[in-house]
């Protein structure tokens, strides 16, 4: 049976347990996920951008649960939207989630928020955090937003 960190998809990883991140995977890869235990899918990606399927119809044939954050770009990396993030998580806890966006940068970007200011964590920990969870060309962004933030 393949397991969830062995699918491959764009910009995948894996920066705790249960936790998968990511870009825009194919209607296949969910497909495969599905089959390796996928339970929880939080998407990113505003509906202006198109996946090129319906997501939220294919994991709701799948049985995974969907959660829909859009985050357009940096303005949207916000202590509500992290919170929002924070909450879709705790829904399903222990279970295997994967978060995507197209890239994995604003996975990355909004986990940083998260954990510095849901998680309490320092600025360094979230920042480290976030680019293990596919924050790259927007850190110097999430860096000020942590330190706006307070």
């Amino acid at each position: 049976m393949t397991k969830l960190t062995d699918v491959q998809f764009p910009f995948a990883g894996s920066p705790a347990p249960d936790l998968i991140t990511g870009g825009q995977p194919t209607a296949e890869d969910f497909k495969t996920m599905a089959a390796a235990g996928l339970k929880h899918v939080i998407n990113l990606r505003p509906t202006t951008e198109d996946a090129g399927f319906d997501e939220a119809a294919l994991a709701a044939k799948l049985g995974i649960r969907y959660t829909l954050i859009p985050i357009a770009g940096a303005g949207d990396l916000t202590e509500e939207n992290a919170k929002k993030l924070d909450a879709a998580m705790a829904a399903t806890p222990g279970q295997p989630t994967l978060i995507h966006c197209a890239s994995s940068n604003r996975v990355g970007g909004l986990l940083a928020v998260r954990a510095a200011r849901v998680q309490g964590k320092s600025n360094d920990e979230a920042l480290a955090f976030g680019r293990a969870g596919g924050l790259t060309k927007m850190e110097p962004q999430v860096a000020q937003i942590l330190a706006d933030l307070g």
